[in-house]
């Protein structure tokens, strides 16, 4: 959306001018947010090469939304809110199932079929096709989450907005995030991908091949891999000590799902629970 970009790019720049009470700009930052909210565009998305395209415009438009709205207080049942946004509404229209207890907060995208247990999706952020956001489970703003992903239940998915083109955790089609991972900072999964329950994933944790010990990446974990959180020794001038990595086990075959069955036999033979 090249004009909607422009404008909002040359708002930014001059962020003192974006008030409440200028009328254009607020149409403008409202127009940008409401494209994520209907997921007509997204902060960021994968290209054809395998990068990571961050769409600063868009993290530029959450920004100044915070310019413009004021505090509201808004109660529901029992339940009182203080905040600048509203929630978002109308799930059965859009295809979503929101169990009670799920919040997904005004500028989030949500495709027909994902489905929300009690669980917190930030603005910007991006769900799609299928995908399961388990019990308390966070998508944080501006993450992206791919099409028929499962988030299990204590899932944290970081948000990023400042630095604008700092890129946001991105987790691809059909990967299983195993319960209490924190997937954080831009780190990223890839397509099929599998963590083990409580891996810790970001950009300076390294992820290390088990057959080899050949460091893979550091905050990517492949396609179409089962990734565990593990430890590797490190000497240091105070004493030896162990720190974090990321432990490839095993290389899944392209499109071949990641049953319960197989992923706990798997699992099990190095001694490691989903």
């Amino acid at each position: 959306m090249p004009e909607i970009a422009a404008t909002i790019s040359s708002l930014f720049s001059d962020a003192s001018s974006v008030t409440a009470e200028n009328t254009s700009a607020v149409e403008a930052v409202m127009e940008a947010v409401s494209l994520l909210d209907r997921g007509v565009e997204r902060v960021a998305y994968v290209d054809a090469d395998g990068s990571v395209v961050v769409n600063e415009w868009a993290k530029q438009a959450i920004l100044l939304l915070f310019r413009i709205r004021s505090m509201k207080t808004e109660t529901v049942g029992p339940f009182e809110y203080a905040d600048k946004l509203e929630l978002k509404s109308d799930y059965a229209a859009c295809g979503v199932r929101a169990v009670p207890g799920a919040i997904a907060r005004w500028g989030s995208y949500l495709a027909p079929g994902v489905v929300l247990m009690p669980s917190f999706v930030n603005l910007g952020a991006y769900v799609d096709e299928g995908t399961m956001v388990d019990t308390w489970a966070t998508v944080g703003s501006c993450a992206q989450i791919g099409k028929n992903v499962h988030l299990a239940g204590g899932v944290g998915i970081g948000g990023v907005l400042e630095p604008p083109n700092a890129v946001p955790v991105v987790i691809e089609d059909d990967a299983f995030i195993g319960s209490r991972c924190m997937v954080t900072e831009g780190a990223r999964v890839g397509k099929g991908a599998v963590l083990g329950a409580g891996t810790i994933l970001n950009p300076s944790i390294p992820v290390i091949d088990a057959e080899t010990g050949d460091e893979i990446s550091r905050g990517h974990v492949p396609d179409w891999s089962v990734a565990v959180g593990a430890s590797r020794r490190k000497e240091f001038n105070g004493g030896e000590f162990f720190l974090p990595c990321v432990l490839v086990l095993k290389r899944l075959s392209e499109g071949e799902r990641h049953d319960k069955a197989q992923l706990n036999e798997v699992l099990r033979t190095h001694g490691i629970a989903t």
